[in-house]
């Protein structure tokens, strides 16, 4: 089957943005996810440099209006690599395949009737490209809840497109098509404007001239929003091209709240007039909002540099974060702190932590290879229905266009994995030697799932499955959508490897975040932050305390005033791993009432990271920080000692992190 998707195409009058790039990562999300079905996909993006405020950009940065955009399309193309975007085209409207095809279509309309020439006069918001009527002005600015800027009267000749002509055709069509405008709350707004009763629209301009011209009327110029949408069509060769006659109609126009209005009042009306069949969807995605509830834009110099953040943390999380955090019709929260957390959260504790354990334990008990299992149990079983059911789930996200609702979906099953781990205890079968055919099955079933894992995040990660392919031994054919949910597809014998963190824990505390700043100053490096930070760390020590080789005396008594200072809490291991280049130490990342930090305990010698992860153990909470081989601790884990022999305290597990210990 054919799947055609598109985003909008973008105004090239700065770099892009975290706010930009949501869109093309979600359309590339849903391109991916097409082509591992095995549609035959056609993804298109690009940019709108047809436009006044691309002139007055240019002006400003005294340059001609194709050398300024010839560069920012340049960086354009250059987060898109960084972002791991599978685009098939990009189309400029610069270009003289899309300028030849805007020229037919404006004389077509034009000889057809439904084109005609008269006066405008009217407000006119350079930033928008947008006119509006003096009574939708708000205290005579722009009405645009992201701009509120000032308007300027414009009176000229103009030609107009009759808009209204189709007003109840377009309103048809709506009725007989509910999944034409999705979400429905986009839905809903567009049927109230539409109702309200539509104007004929201004389609030339004649007082600047950087655009494409009429061509029977070489002083006036297309008007930005009839030239733009063209190129969802002139970049398939409208009319007689074989990508038009194989894609069109489109199946996704993906784009931001804010334009859906021209996508589904002014674009569809235009195929009307053409004759050309309607698209399937146009999908309204929410905004990108700071904490304080302000849109992400450029005008509002609220952007954070998108390079800077896929430098620092990696283009698969930041993928996962923005497709992750954005709902079905509601507006996403970025900051930086909102980042680390979800990245800390998802991707190292819950996926990152789960391949490390699994692989480690390959490693530990089977040399590194993959067993042959036995029989599946109840959990096993239970696994492999949640896959199934899983993957069924996500497949119907992706018909709604709904990426966050599928890795929502797909963290079901992560969590699942995580605990089988819990419930079936490796550590403990090993020491058994009735146990070792369970044994078998368990690491066995690790492997799969972390193959199943891969297949299902490969459309909104697709930087992971080669990583955890090499970890399985694997080439990347093995990821193949159908076998999501297919089990036994790993052969045993297969060598695999620990290899590093997938999703290495963030500290937060290396970087300067709005919160702590109050303001950050766009474009500083990594290590400026950095060095913020070890500012005030305290002064570096080269090894805890050795431990005690023989009792000690108890020493003096202290008063129960003196112990109440003590603040002793319940911990959740959350992952383990050695200190390098140290025999005792273990960097441990705990939970505490919903907390993660970091403790450095030294206890390597008794215990296997994997043996310590989801344990709960005793820390003292309010111990003053302090710096063990380069690494802030902050707290104790309490362990009891005697000769060379050492055991972490443990507590019941239906105790939660962060309870009190008195």
């Amino acid at each position: 089957m054919k799947y055609y998707i598109t985003t909008p195409i973008f105004y090239p009058n700065s770099s892009p943005h975290i706010g930009t790039a949501y869109t093309t990562v979600a359309a590339d999300a849903l391109a991916r996810y097409h082509r591992l079905l095995g549609d035959e996909v056609y993804f298109l993006t690009g940019t709108d440099e047809n436009a006044q405020k691309i002139v007055r950009t240019a002006e400003s940065n005294h340059v001609d209006p194709r050398t300024y955009v010839d560069g920012v399309v340049k960086r354009f193309k250059e987060l898109w690599k960084a972002l791991d975007i599978s685009y098939d085209d990009f189309i400029r409207t610069t270009e003289e395949r899309h300028q030849n095809v805007v020229q037919q279509i404006f004389t077509k309309l034009y000889e057809k009737g439904d084109i005609y020439k008269s006066e405008y006069s009217g407000w006119y918001c350079t930033p928008c490209e947008t006119f509006w009527l003096e009574n939708k002005l708000v205290e005579g600015k722009c009405p645009n809840v992201d701009c509120g800027r000032d308007v300027e009267l414009l009176k000229e000749e103009s030609y107009f497109f009759r808009l209204s002509k189709y007003q109840d055709a377009l309103l048809k069509h709506l009725a007989e098509h509910l999944e034409f405008i999705q979400p429905v709350s986009r839905r809903n707004e567009m049927l109230r404007f539409i109702e309200s009763g539509l104007e004929d629209l201004c389609v030339s301009r004649t007082t600047f001239q950087w655009g494409i011209k009429v061509p029977f009327d070489p002083k006036h110029v297309v008007y930005v929003w009839l030239d733009a949408l063209i190129n969802y069509i002139s970049a398939l060769g409208y009319p007689d091209g074989e990508n038009y006659k194989r894609y069109w109609p489109a199946d996704v126009h993906i784009m931001g709240k804010d334009i859906v209005r021209f996508h589904a009042v002014i674009w569809p009306i235009i195929l009307m007039a053409l004759d050309i069949p309607l698209p399937k969807v146009i999908y309204g995605h929410g905004w990108y909002l700071t904490k304080d509830g302000g849109k992400i834009s450029k005008s509002r110099g609220n952007v954070q540099d998108s390079f800077e953040l896929i430098q620092r943390y990696g283009s698969d999380a930041i993928r996962y974060f923005l497709l992750r955090e954005m709902q079905v019709g509601t507006d996403g929260t970025y900051s930086e702190d909102n980042v680390v957390e979800r990245l800390n959260s998802d991707l190292a504790n819950d996926f990152g932590n789960f391949v490390s354990r699994s692989l480690a334990m390959v490693v530990k008990y089977r040399n590194g290879i993959v067993p042959c299992p036995g029989q599946d149990g109840a959990q096993e079983r239970e696994v492999k229905a949640l896959s199934h059911e899983v993957k069924k789930a996500v497949e119907k996200r992706f018909e709604a266009c709904d990426p966050a609702g599928a890795l929502e979906e797909i963290w079901r099953f992560v969590s699942r994995c995580n605990k089988y781990v819990d419930e079936t205890a490796p550590w403990v079968l090993a020491k058994h030697e009735e146990e070792q055919e369970h044994l078998d099955t368990v690491l066995y079933t690790f492997m799969e799932c972390i193959r199943v894992m891969a297949i299902l995040t490969a459309p909104f990660m697709p930087g992971l499955p080669p990583r955890i392919c090499a970890l399985l031994g694997l080439d990347e054919g093995i990821i193949r959508w159908e076998e999501a949910d297919q089990w036994g597809i790993l052969k045993h014998g297969l060598k695999v490897e620990k290899g590093e963190q997938l999703f290495p824990r963030i500290d937060i505390s290396q970087y300067a975040t709005a919160e702590e700043t109050k303001t950050v100053e766009l474009g500083q490096t990594q290590d400026q932050t950095i060095s913020k930070a070890q500012d005030q760390d305290q002064k570096e020590l080269t090894e805890p305390p050795a431990l005690c080789s023989e009792f000690e005396p108890i020493k003096e008594e202290i008063s129960i005033e003196d112990f109440a200072k003590l603040d002793l809490r319940v911990a959740k291991i959350l992952s383990a791993e050695k200190v390098e280049k140290t025999d005792k130490l273990m960097k441990l990342e705990v939970e505490v009432a919903g907390v993660v930090r970091t403790v450095v305990s030294g206890i390597a010698k008794h215990y296997a990271p994997e043996d310590l992860v989801n344990q709960y153990v005793v820390l003292v909470a309010n111990l003053k920080p302090t710096k063990l081989r380069g690494i802030m601790s902050q707290g104790m884990i309490l362990a009891a000692s005697q000769g060379e022999v050492l055991e972490v305290l443990m507590v019941n597990k239906d105790l939660p992190g962060g309870a009190l210990v008195k």
